[in-house]
């Protein structure tokens, strides 16, 4: 009955994001292929653009965000709109924020409750607030396994 349940839930889980998916590409997000974003993650995009890639993964509580609604207190001049790139094959990982005018390049993994503030190249491993590069990952880069294994 246990692993029933479990497999109950894990099919549900799956409706949902792909509900959730929809929902977003209605919106204005572009999302690549293959790509889990999860049910406890927030993409806002009351102004501006994002643009997600391929075989990615966005984890439980990250935020990206396409505007500030402060930047005119700070420049007149800002509207506050902008754009947030993910490139393919990128990991971010739990409770990150992700600024505006941000690219992330493909292959890249992002630690946990980062803020990515600035851009981050391809094939590096970035954590922390404000975000900092810790590692160069060696080519040719390996992708985001397709299925995960239950380990029991």
């Amino acid at each position: 009955m246990k692993v029933f349940l479990r497999k109950m839930v894990h099919y549900v889980g799956n409706l949902l994001r792909f509900v959730k998916l929809i929902f977003l590409r209605v919106s204005g997000v572009k999302i690549g292929k293959n790509t889990m974003i999860s049910l406890g993650a927030k993409i806002d995009l009351r102004r501006g653009k994002v643009v997600i890639g391929d075989h990615c993964l966005i984890t439980h509580g990250c935020y990206i965000l396409s505007h500030d609604g402060a930047a005119h207190v700070i420049n007149p001049d800002d509207s506050g709109t902008g754009y947030v790139t993910i490139g393919d094959h990128v990991f971010i990982g739990v409770n990150t924020v992700v600024m505006r005018n941000v690219t992330i390049g493909s292959h890249s993994i992002i630690g946990s409750c980062s803020v990515v503030n600035r851009d981050i190249p391809e094939g590096v491993v970035a954590a922390g607030n404000p975000i900092k590069i810790i590692k160069e990952l060696e080519k040719p880069y390996r992708p985001l396994p397709r299925k995960h294994i239950d380990i029991r």
